[in-house]
């Protein structure tokens, strides 16, 4: 293949690609988000619904997601305040990367378990 004939990337796609890893990158961001995906959630149902994540970690990966404008606090005026989580619009935005990501997830896992087999 002659080097000349291959495509540059863009920075501007290598600038983007990084936006989006440095919001996303974690073990619990997007577990996070997919949950959200579902309608907002309370803390303790967002820790009882995602697996081995603990309280700190959770605690501090809203804050970033927060901060990234995917997830929003909402206070609830009652009593015992009701402290709620859920997607913005950026995070909304992000439904169809999330069931890309599953419909590949669960495609790889048959075809991985289908090479497992083999052996």
């Amino acid at each position: 293949m002659n080097p000349s004939n291959i495509p540059e990337c863009p920075v501007t796609t290598i600038l983007a690609l990084k936006d989006c890893l440095a919001v996303l990158s974690g073990k619990w961001k997007v577990p996070i988000i997919g949950t959200l995906l579902f309608g907002a959630k309370r803390f303790k149902d967002l820790e009882n619904t995602i697996q081995k994540i603990t309280p700190r970690m959770l605690s501090k990966e809203l804050k970033e997601l927060e901060m990234n404008n995917i997830v929003k606090r909402i206070v609830h005026d009652t009593r015992p305040i009701l402290i709620e989580y859920e997607l913005t619009e950026s995070g909304y935005a992000l439904q169809p990367i999330l069931e890309a990501m599953v419909k590949w997830g669960e495609d790889h896992r048959k075809d991985y378990l289908k090479e497992v087999k083999k052996e």
